[in-house]
């Protein structure tokens, strides 16, 4: 073994440290995750310089997956190697796995007791909440030009009328792709990408779950699915959840989507351990864990092959328009599920109060949301003691 490989291995204790910490302690989404690895990696350790650390944000930011779990993968892989990218994205996201598994595992076995619905009545609007200033501020960076907007306005309408998520998030970044293109004078170049949008290739992640008993595969399958075409916030994993869980499978409620959701925010590290809470209430444990694997196994894949050329990445400006028109139907599609999910979780004038209060918390005050489901659960189980009496 050489002595570069020697180095890389005896940087992996550091990198495990550093990343189970950090997944047992990062709270805030991905924005937060992030800039918490910013600090640690360039600030305090050096690990990285800030203009590498901003090509691995870029390279982030043009492939699917969760984001935050793919810049610790990414960072790995400049620390350590292949060994590295493997210990920092299983060290970041095994902390959030296991409290999510207890979670649920109290979830099911208590969640229909009345104390534990008090604190989920207050939880649900604060998630409303939550998405929307989530879509507000996405929104801002997403829309910058008109032919976005159209793009968005369109991907709506198709997400409104239950197209399936992924066909609405390829059709929206070939739209924005092939109008660049065309007047880069670069025809050829969607001509080339026409075949592969009209293949069979992309049938089945556009062909919508149908409603059938529970079962592990078409579970994993599913979840599969969602981790290789995830683009946008992880939220967008929320209309993805809604329109083949709810809707067509009708695995879950609406309601258990909310409480999935706000597991995934109010826990520590990435949101996409909403699939593991999801798979426990579906079928225990080994569902549980076939969820997670499968909707994190795509971002592994995919940072293992973009690792050694992750920093020219955003260079590419037809990979970059594609990303645009996925970004806004991503939007779109947040805001369709928020409008669908609303009434079931704005029951009453306090449930409606309680989202307008977070949000004007959130967009004006920059509060971390984990306080405000905190604060919200407290409200919930406060009203429920209330209505009991003595």
């Amino acid at each position: 073994m050489n002595s570069t490989a020697q180095r890389s291995l005896s940087n992996l204790p550091g990198i495990a440290a550093l990343f189970l910490r950090l997944g047992a302690t990062a709270f805030g989404g991905p924005a937060a995750h992030i800039a918490l690895m910013e600090n640690e990696i360039v600030v305090q350790r050096g690990w990285l310089s800030r203009p590498e650390f901003l090509d691995l944000l870029g390279a982030v930011n043009l492939i699917p997956g969760p984001k935050s779990t793919e810049m610790a993968l990414f960072i790995g892989y400049r620390r350590a190697g292949w060994p590295g990218l493997i210990v920092a994205g299983l060290s970041f996201i095994l902390p959030a796995v296991l409290i999510v598994t207890a979670i649920a595992w109290a979830y099911v076995r208590y969640g229909k007791l009345p104390e534990a619905e008090g604190l989920l009545y207050g939880i649900k609007p604060i998630m409303i909440a939550v998405v929307a200033e989530a879509v507000w501020n996405l929104g801002r960076t997403a829309l910058r030009t008109w032919l976005l907007g159209i793009a968005g306005v369109g991907a709506a309408a198709l997400a409104w009328r239950g197209i399936n998520p992924v066909l609405v998030l390829l059709i929206a970044g070939a739209f924005i792709l092939a109008f660049r293109a065309a007047t880069q004078s670069r025809r050829a170049a969607v001509a080339g990408l026409a075949p592969v949008v009209g293949s069979g290739g992309f049938r089945l992640l556009s062909t919508a779950g149908t409603l059938a008993p529970f079962s592990l595969w078409p579970m994993f399958l599913f979840f599969l699915k969602a981790g290789l075409v995830m683009f946008g916030s992880s939220y967008v994993l929320l209309a993805f959840l809604h329109t083949d869980l709810v809707e067509h499978r009708q695995w879950l409620t609406a309601s258990q989507l909310l409480d999935a959701v706000a597991v995934g925010q109010f826990t520590p590290g990435p949101l996409f351990t909403t699939a593991t809470f999801v798979g426990y209430v579906l079928g225990g444990w080994p569902a549980a864990l076939a969820a997670t694997a499968a909707i994190f196994l795509p971002a592994f894949a995919l940072c293992a092959a973009v690792g050694p050329f992750a920093a020219r990445l955003r260079e590419s400006r037809l990979l970059a328009a594609f990303m645009d028109g996925v970004n806004v139907a991503a939007l779109a599609l947040m805001v369709v599920v928020t409008w669908q999910l609303a009434p079931t979780a704005l029951v009453d004038w306090l449930t409606i109060s309680l989202a307008v209060a977070a949000l004007v918390w959130l967009l004006l005050y920059r509060v971390n949301s984990t306080w405000l489901i905190l604060a919200g659960a407290a409200i919930g189980l406060a009203r429920y003691m209330f209505e009991i009496g003595p």
